[in-house]
């Protein structure tokens, strides 16, 4: 039976107290990630508005697509399609080795990541998601984030729990600097990334995310990402969540087999060359009707949970926006899966909350779209209170519906760990990886949070 490993030395220890050995560097590193990740989150940020803008002129990326012609909006995808591939070629040619996932990286390699190859991917990202590419922007903030984290690990010579638990405060605080959200960041990073909730890693946690979200104000608004009204917490929306989260747990593990399955089958070969431009081509030929398609679904998002978006255009983007998502991840095109992820769950709760209404009036569809998206980041993320400290940031409200929040998030979490315990962010690892994984988050009491990998038994025996 694997036992883990015998407790690090002191020096390698997360500091708690500034009389620990090795504290200082280590927090001096905690706040230059911080900073740095902040400036990469205005940097990308810019690039992508810069992107939209010149290539979609308009208040959002959905009014720029509603109104242009179909030839402008199949050729503009069919460019995402090229710059996708000549993205990916460059990045292969310029860099040596292959990329590795932020989540494999602090899970079996110490943190450890090829930071040209990575950051190299973010930029390309950040692209494709401003030219219209259904993915989410918030992967290439977190990439840089670990990445700056990697590096001054490196220069300040921490240990691997310490450089492990930096990279993945460097990728939360990714997020948080690029939507504003530093708790959000601050949890996601432990909860999802580092999948541990320990005291001794909140501090550095909080710490990294609030000076990243802090640096990024400096050059972004400093304004949360949806309005919504003051929607009131009844009992009829306490109902509608214990009946939404259950369905929003098993869709959440269908969305998760989907994700999985696009990122074991992409491209090889010769068809590197062309599956880019056959799915940008086909995403570009369904937004010509359906333009919401388009991008990281932020816009629609904020029209479902305000109510704007109807009973048939909702079941459409339930079934087409998913397998856009997917099909953009398939054949290779870099990105989040956030807001992507977010939009699924806000569609899945506008289709039940106009499903409810039929029968029981009164309950406004927006927010029965909220608690959708709740659910649905909870469950395919593993991450229920990231999830709910997310959604509180990203709309600045607090208690108009936490209540009903709280029980879709925790149902649905609780239905998608039954049938399967693997999250959208776990779709790089091999099946192997993935139980291993699993089991290190598992370990009992005393024993140590990351056992010995093979990955990384074999790199410390050479």
């Amino acid at each position: 039976m694997n036992q883990g490993r015998l407790p690090p030395a002191l020096s390698e220890q997360i500091p708690t107290r500034f009389t620990q050995a090795g504290a200082l560097r280590f927090w001096v590193a905690a706040i230059l990630t911080g900073v740095a990740t902040g400036i990469g989150a205005i940097a990308l940020t810019r690039l992508l508005e810069l992107v939209q803008h010149w290539l979609w002129p308009g208040n959002s990326l959905l009014e720029a697509a509603s109104s242009a012609s179909a030839h402008r909006i199949v050729l503009t995808l069919l460019g995402a399609g090229v710059v996708v591939i000549v993205g990916q070629l460059l990045l292969k040619q310029l860099t040596s080795g292959n990329g590795i996932d932020t989540t494999a990286a602090i899970w079996f390699h110490a943190g450890r990541l090829p930071a040209l190859r990575t950051l190299g991917s973010a930029i390309l990202s950040v692209i494709i998601v401003g030219m219209g590419v259904s993915m989410g922007r918030e992967g290439a903030p977190k990439q840089a984030g670990a990445v700056f984290a990697n590096f001054f690990a490196d220069r300040i010579r921490l240990s691997e729990e310490q450089r492990r638990l930096l990279v993945a405060c460097g990728a939360g605080a990714g997020m948080g600097a690029a939507y504003g959200v530093p708790l959000g960041g601050a949890i996601f990073s432990l909860e999802v990334m580092r999948g541990v909730l320990a005291l001794r890693y909140v501090l550095p946690a909080i710490l990294v995310s609030a000076v990243a979200t802090g640096v990024s104000w400096l050059g972004l608004p400093n304004a949360k990402t949806y309005e919504v009204p003051h929607y009131t917490a009844r009992a009829m929306a306490c109902l509608f969540a214990l009946v939404a989260g259950p369905v929003a747990g098993v869709m959440s593990v269908a969305y998760v087999h989907l994700i999985t399955w696009a990122e074991r089958h992409k491209p090889e070969g010769w068809r590197k060359f062309v599956e880019p431009l056959l799915v940008m081509g086909a995403l570009g030929a369904a937004a010509i009707w359906y333009p919401q398609l388009l991008g990281n679904g932020k816009d629609v998002s904020q029209l479902a949970f305000v109510g704007e978006v109807g009973a048939g255009l909702a079941l459409v983007l339930f079934f087409l926006k998913p397998a856009a998502t997917g099909m953009c991840m398939q054949s290779g095109a870099p990105g989040g899966l956030f807001t992507p992820s977010l939009t699924f769950g806000a569609m899945l709760g506008a289709v039940l909350g106009h499903g409810w209404a039929m029968m029981t009036p009164g309950l406004p569809v927006g927010l029965c779209a909220l608690l959708g998206a709740s659910a649905v980041i909870a469950a395919t993320t593993q991450g229920p209170i990231s999830a709910i400290v997310l959604m509180m940031e990203l709309t600045g409200r607090d208690r108009s519906f936490a209540l009903p929040m709280l029980l879709a998030v925790t149902t649905a979490t609780m239905v998608s760990r039954t049938i399967t315990p693997r999250s959208i962010y776990d779709a790089r690892l091999t099946d192997e990886e993935f139980e291993e994984r699993r089991a290190a988050r598992e370990v009992r009491p005393g024993q140590s949070p990351v056992p010995d990998s093979p990955l990384e038994t074999q790199q410390n025996s050479n």
